[in-house]
């Protein structure tokens, strides 16, 4: 065999005669005919979308309710009362001020309905006492007397006279209860938020005639 022949063989190998660089024509190399990844590698490396909290969608419902503190009916603002006489407590009720008021937010494809309505109002009445009631309280009426609220009142023990401007300084604060549902997630919950109304109260000793 002469040396050309020999040189040419030794390029032919199992290819035919054919040389072939590496990478060029090899699956698997990068070459032309190389493979490409698989589709759902390519979707696992992807980006996950944002996660939607809906309790932060159901406050965004709570918040366009535009809720407010209680509308204290009494004591009333005017009013003048008597030491040691039982003082009924009540609130005026609305949408706003006790409930139930209900809204809907969306974002995205999720849309959360919340319902708030007004579980418990705690009286801090100025006089270093705190009256909770769970109700809006009862409305007095002159037939009751003086008899005390059946669910929502107070005595004071001391007049306000030594207070500032002759009042005791009052808070009414109102829990409202959230329930809120979200059906597209199959998810639902609640949470509580807080809204206050200051009141002042004139309570006098009974003036005895002789």
């Amino acid at each position: 065999m002469r040396r050309g022949d020999r040189d040419l063989g030794a390029g032919r190998g199992a290819f035919g005669g054919q040389l072939l660089g590496v990478g060029e024509g090899c699956p698997g190399f990068g070459g032309k005919a190389g493979l490409s990844p698989p589709k759902s590698a390519e979707a696992a490396a992807a980006p996950a979308g944002p996660q939607i909290d809906p309790q932060v969608v159901a406050r965004r419902a709570v918040d366009s309710m535009l809720l407010t503190g209680p509308k204290v009916a009494s004591p009333k603002a005017g009013g003048r009362y008597v030491v040691g006489m039982p003082m009924w407590l009540w609130v005026e009720q609305s949408p706003t001020t006790y409930g139930p008021n209900t809204a809907s937010a969306t974002a995205g494809a999720v849309t959360v309905t919340a319902t708030a309505e007004v579980s418990s109002i705690a009286w801090r009445m100025g006089d270093g006492s705190t009256v909770t009631c769970t109700g809006p309280g009862t409305r007095y009426d002159a037939s009751k007397g003086k008899a005390p609220s059946p669910d929502c009142g107070h005595r004071f023990k001391a007049p306000s006279t030594a207070q500032k401007d002759g009042k005791y300084r009052g808070m009414a604060t109102a829990t409202w209860t959230v329930q809120w549902q979200a059906a597209a997630l199959g998810d639902a919950g609640q949470f509580t938020e807080v809204r206050q109304t200051p009141f002042t109260v004139d309570v006098r000793e009974v003036q005895v005639l002789n």
